[in-house]
């Protein structure tokens, strides 16, 4: 099998069809992901697949903003979460994701299925748009899989049959997404491939795990649809950034209060703040700190 070309997304459409698709394939973005973070072996499997699906999900939705999937678990694993922002132009689509669990709970879990980690949470999907309306749509996390869940958010908010085929192993994070758009009105019904949905899907599901993080996206399309009539287009960059900068965390700790700042400061004498997206540390000195109190937005006094 020969390696996956990594970090990109691949868009494409069945002609005469109302189905298209999309082929999102991580390494260097899953990597920077996980790195750090000492994620057990599920739990890092588990936001592979959400990391893969984010970025599948935000190439079917036109909009300039921050698009977030967050997995809420009442058992041992009690956030997975994964956002994005959509690539303008040559500017690639850019991930990042965290987890969070409950160590010694998930040592007492056997088979540390999705089920078995999350026990009945929920399921949030955000648009959060630079301009117009913030929508959130909530499912249930009552499926076995991620794939499921969010097959399942479609079906209930979208109305758009969707299909999901995520994977991961060491070093990769694959997702293959296909989408069966509304019908357009016409009267040439000769043309219209009315068992196109159904075949489609039957093809897809005969990828396997390793092929989807082992092959190439033009050798998935082959292998899956080559008796198919299936246009290709650019692949789209996609990597690891996070938002986070000194002056979003020096704003954020200006709202705990003077009383609250100072007090971290004469017990620790500093404070320090850590990005849980990609572990940055932060650290605010005595002179930041009143600096932050009188003004959050000011030019900080010293340079970390």
């Amino acid at each position: 099998m020969s390696a996956m070309p990594t970090d990109r997304l691949q868009r494409f459409i069945f002609d005469d069809t109302q189905v298209r698709g999309e082929i999102a394939q991580l390494h260097s973005t899953y990597q920077q992901a996980i790195a750090n973070h000492g994620y057990p072996l599920a739990v890092e499997r588990l936001l592979g697949e959400l990391l893969a699906a984010c970025a599948l999900l935000t190439a079917t939705i036109k909009f300039d903003g921050t698009l977030s999937i967050e997995f809420r678990g009442k058992g041992a694993l009690k956030l997975l979460m994964a956002e994005s922002n959509p690539g303008v132009g040559d500017r690639a689509q850019r991930l990042r994701g965290v987890a969070r669990f409950d160590d010694d709970a998930l040592a007492t879990i056997a088979e540390p299925t999705l089920q078995a980690l999350a026990e009945g949470g929920h399921v949030v999907i955000t648009l959060d748009p630079e301009e117009g309306q913030r929508y959130q749509g909530i499912v249930a996390l009552d499926k076995t899989s991620i794939a499921g869940c969010l097959e399942e958010y479609f079906a209930q908010s979208e109305q758009l049959p969707t299909r999901l085929w995520l994977a991961t192993d060491a070093e990769h994070a694959a997702g293959l997404l296909i989408q069966k758009l509304p019908e357009e009105a016409t009267d040439d019904t000769e043309t219209r491939d009315d068992d196109a949905w159904d075949r489609i899907n039957h093809l897809a599901d005969t990828i396997t795990g390793d092929e989807l993080t082992g092959l190439g996206a033009e050798q998935v399309l082959h292998r899956l649809f080559h008796e198919e009539h299936a246009r290709v287009f650019d692949p789209a960059p996609v990597k690891f950034s996070c938002t986070c900068t000194r002056e979003r965390f020096g704003r954020a700790l200006h709202q705990l209060g003077a009383q609250e700042l100072r007090s971290v400061v004469e017990e620790q004498g500093q404070v320090e703040t850590q990005c849980h997206f990609c572990n940055t540390v932060y650290t605010f000195t005595p002179a930041d700190v009143e600096a932050l109190i009188d003004n959050p937005d000011a030019e900080p006094p010293t340079v970390h």
